[in-house]
């Protein structure tokens, strides 16, 4: 999406843009589903939000899982409130490109979502993504519960050794509690629905991760 030089570094709150007090502008609805992209969820569903690198791509992986009722791109893991996608693409919002899952666990697994997102990019190259370089493309989970958290942090320390095993560098995946997410801008909601042959940078490591299947280490 934008390949020039930038920060590499989360900037502190305080250096931060200010942002503005009111949501930008977005969709109603998802473009895949029909369901109100905002809610209200069915409350018997759960959240989490993914940062992998470019959104629309990580967006992509997550709306074909059966089980998952919404999908929305958005901000996340920063210090401006209500940022745009210009702010963000400055490296001067700390926001990670994100995307909202809200899922039934009745209907797919937690641990499922986590061997998707390791999966499907590579979370050993810091502040980048493949040719995406910068703050908003590292990999992130940032979760709604404690049981979530405790998951993420298994699946993490069970995908390094595989990693590990592999030969490949140590996971550089932040997980944080979840705070605000701020929704993106309409256009990049379901982006790859509404664009089948637009740009995709995900790219995974070829290495399956153990967890929830009983997958080998070394698969």
């Amino acid at each position: 999406m934008f390949f020039f030089k930038k920060p590499v570094e989360i900037p502190a709150p305080d250096q931060a843009l200010p942002g503005r007090s009111e949501p930008i502008a977005t969709a109603e609805t998802h473009f895949v589903n029909g369901a109100p992209l905002k809610g209200p969820y069915p409350a018997s569903h759960i959240q989490v939000q993914f940062g992998m690198g470019c959104f629309w791509g990580t967006e992509r992986v997550f709306w074909t899982l059966p089980g998952v009722a919404v999908t929305a791109a958005g901000y996340a893991a920063g210090a401006t409130p209500n940022p745009t996608y210009e702010e963000v693409c400055s490296g001067l919002t700390g926001h990670n490109e994100v995307v909202l899952v809200v899922y039934d666990p009745q209907a797919i697994a937690f641990e499922t979502l986590l061997k998707a997102f390791w999966e499907n990019h590579d979370p050993t190259q810091g502040m980048r993504q493949g040719n995406d370089m910068g703050t908003q493309y590292r990999s992130g989970i940032y979760t709604a519960t404690p049981e979530q958290r405790a998951a993420a942090e298994a699946s993490k320390t069970a995908y390094g050794e595989a990693l590990a095993a592999r030969g490949r560098g140590p996971i550089t995946t932040e997980i944080l509690d979840a705070g605000p997410f701020y929704f993106a801008e309409d256009y990049h909601q379901q982006y790859l629905a509404k664009n089948p042959g637009g740009y995709c940078g995900l790219g995974g490591t070829g290495i399956a991760c153990p967890i929830g299947t009983g997958i080998a280490a070394d698969a």
